[in-house]
């Protein structure tokens, strides 16, 4: 009889109340009000921080019914129709009644239940009245009941119907409290801490925590109302998230912090990937790119995007500024070819990754003045902490900006602007584990920005976050070190200036070979990255990166790593120096069972990338050992029926070569081809 919703799958001061069906007995209905009617009642020992006054009416009601719904369970009433009738309505409304209380004392809704408090008492007094309707028509005389009872009931009937569920003075107060201390922010005045001090404690928000907690439930919510394309709430969503971060980063500067569950800010559970979306947006549109190309300035865009940008008559280049030397577009086919990979692998439509950075580009802009000044004020108090605090307040400060910076551009930008880089790379030289993990953890968000990139490499940040990558204190801050470098070499200037440092490479092999799965997982994908520029290529290789990755490749069993680590292995395949460092390896064999085995589509195509390059570079003696191979043949065109149209022209490729041999190779000659450093087959 009762539907049962998670809270957190009901989006809040939303009622999906189920009506009775017609027919049903009024035992069964009976009962499921009763059991309604006691869930109502143990809110008694809830904390309630607004609406107390109508919370404590609506339940003394509702428990006086119990009495009497609990009094006729035995001897049900003849009157049936009637009855039926206002059980059905009550049960109803009794359902609506539950969630409404559910919602007054959600957790982290505090603060937006204050903010709609007018309608929530609103709602007390439809529910109310609505109850009083139902009792009306209850055949009351008919039932076999005690006087005393259906003097109760009589009661709560001309009660319902009288009251008047208004908001309470309290909370009007607080409200006003609160508009004043926003209008405060949006003409850029700091309000009077004793008042935001009131404020808090009138709603019981009185730890870190339960701040933290209150600005995830409101950025939530923001996310719900921007994906139903119903925004109307969102400036004051947004102005109360500035707000309630103002006050967990000064307010309770001193209160115990962290994080509240495993997913909120933990960086340290932050993995990239070679095919990364946040990677292919284009600079300009934010959305994915469908047709990338690159202007002189080495920067890429969408070709839709740029010339648009330049059919306006801008001859700068939009991401950094520099004029541009001629308008010239060349494509990027290498970036168009990741996408393509990225959309198969996974499933996913352009429309759909257009969909999720649109999400994402909608916090270039503050969602409402008071929250930017907000954030401009925060900003530069935990600047100044990062400078001129003791240890624990550097390390709470790093810990407000990761937090700050996970998922907003604008936080980033206006960080940044206060100087905080330069500080937290200053703090990676340090012997407490905590600064330097939240210190790392800050600036990876800040590196995702461009002008964090520049910032971090203007310092010369670039040995500070390798001396985490070599030497990090945990191994959570060297996987976090390797995902800044993959964020700070994606422009091509930067990436030159990164790979001519002679311990990068290193660095970033030794986390291949000791880390945890994350911290591989990020040093294959900064890797990735930095061999985007080819003359990269030598230095990764005598860095060892090949051995590393096959050996990765025999002992992992985590599909994702494992693709990342072909990823990286089918770039170096393409030059010859790669290809042989491979067979010396004796990956071969490897790669053979890993096209097998893998799960993963995109893993499949790393795979025969790698065997087409190493046919091409390496020459009759692998063709010749993958013509042995007879489970091969068919794997191949298995995967010419799925995959990326430049999977399939490789995979053709290599079917064509293994044919071509086999016809113009006579036996003696695959006879004699060396056995040494190739795979045995027969």
């Amino acid at each position: 009889m009762i539907q049962r919703f998670d809270r957190n799958d009901r989006r809040i001061l939303t009622f999906p109340a189920v009506h009775p069906c017609e027919g049903i007995s009024p035992a069964t209905l009976l009962n499921s009000l009763i059991i309604l009617s006691r869930d109502i009642c143990n809110f008694k020992s809830n904390f309630f921080a607004t609406q107390r006054r109508n919370v404590r009416e609506m339940i003394r009601q509702v428990g006086i019914l119990l009495i009497f719904f609990e009094e006729i369970l035995d001897h049900l009433p003849s009157d049936r129709d009637s009855i039926v009738l206002c059980f059905a309505e009550l049960h109803t409304t009794f359902q609506k009644i539950n969630f409404l209380l559910d919602d007054c004392t959600r957790e982290g809704a505090k603060t937006w239940m204050l903010m709609k408090s007018h309608s929530v008492a609103s709602q007390f007094q439809v529910l109310v009245r609505t109850v009083a309707t139902a009792l009306d028509v209850l055949p009351l005389n008919s039932l076999n009941v005690s006087r005393e009872i259906k003097e109760l009931v009589v009661m709560v009937a001309n009660q319902a119907q009288r009251a008047k569920m208004e908001l309470d003075p309290e909370d009007e107060e607080a409200v006003k409290r609160v508009i004043l201390l926003l209008n405060q922010f949006e003409n850029k005045f700091q309000p009077d801490p004793c008042v935001i001090k009131k404020f808090l404690d009138y709603l019981d928000i009185t730890t870190w925590a339960e701040c933290h907690k209150e600005i995830k439930f409101l950025e939530d919510a923001i996310n719900i109302e921007c994906s139903e394309n119903y925004e109307r709430e969102v400036p004051m969503l947004s102005s109360l998230v500035g707000f309630l971060s103002y006050c967990r980063g000064i307010v309770f500067e001193d209160s115990v912090y962290g994080n509240t569950d495993q997913s909120d800010g933990s960086s340290n559970l932050e993995t990239l990937s070679c095919l990364d979306p946040e990677d292919f947006r284009c600079p300009i549109s934010l959305e994915l790119m469908t047709d990338p190309v690159t202007v002189s300035t080495g920067q890429t865009y969408d070709r839709a995007s740029i010339q648009k940008w330049l059919k306006s008559g801008n001859l700068l280049c939009p991401k950094t500024g520099e004029t541009l030397q001629s308008t010239e577009l060349v494509p990027n086919s290498s970036l168009r070819n990741l996408i393509q990979q990225f959309c198969a692998d996974n499933g996913i439509s352009i429309a759909k990754s257009r969909k999720k950075n649109h999400d994402i580009s909608r916090t270039i802009l503050p969602g409402n003045p008071a929250a930017a000044e907000a954030i401009k004020f925060l900003s530069e108090f935990l600047a100044c902490r990062l400078y001129f605090g003791s240890d624990q307040q550097k390390t709470k400060a790093a810990y407000e900006i990761r937090l700050l910076a996970k998922s907003n551009i604008f936080n980033r930008s206006v960080l940044i602007e206060a100087a905080t880089i330069p500080a937290l790379l200053q703090m990676l030289c340090t012997n407490d584990t905590s600064m330097q993990e939240h210190s790392i953890s800050a600036l990876l968000k800040l590196s995702k920005h461009s002008n964090g990139k520049k910032v971090i490499m203007e310092n010369r940040g670039l040995n500070s976050i390798l001396g985490v990558l070599k030497n990090g204190l945990k191994l959570e801050s060297k996987q976090i070190a390797a995902a800044v470098i993959f964020y700070i070499s994606s422009p091509r200037e930067y990436r030159k200036l990164i790979s001519e440092n002679p311990e990068v490479f290193p660095a970033l092999v030794d986390l291949i070979n000791y880390g945890t799965s994350c911290g591989k997982k990020n040093a294959i994908v900064a890797m990735f990255g930095l061999l985007l520029s080819y003359r990269n290529h030598e230095r990764a290789l005598g860095a060892g990166t090949v051995p590393a990755l096959v050996n990765l490749l025999t002992s992992s069993d985590k599909v994702e790593l494992n693709t990342d680590a072909l990823a990286v292995l089918a770039t170096l395949a393409e030059r010859t120096e790669g290809s042989f460092a491979i067979l010396e390896a004796s990956a071969l064999r490897v790669i053979l069972d890993q096209l097998q085995n893998t799960t993963s589509r995109a893993g499949r195509e790393y795979c025969v990338s790698i065997l087409l390059s190493l046919c091409v570079n390496s020459g009759a003696e692998v063709i010749a050992s993958l013509v042995r191979e007879k489970a091969l043949m068919p794997l191949l065109y298995s995967l010419l029926t799925e995959g990326t149209s430049q999977a399939k022209k490789r995979t053709r490729s290599l079917i064509k070569t293994l044919q071509r041999y086999c016809e113009t190779s006579t036996s003696r000659l695959v006879s004699e081809v060396p056995q040494e450093q190739f795979i045995d087959v027969r």
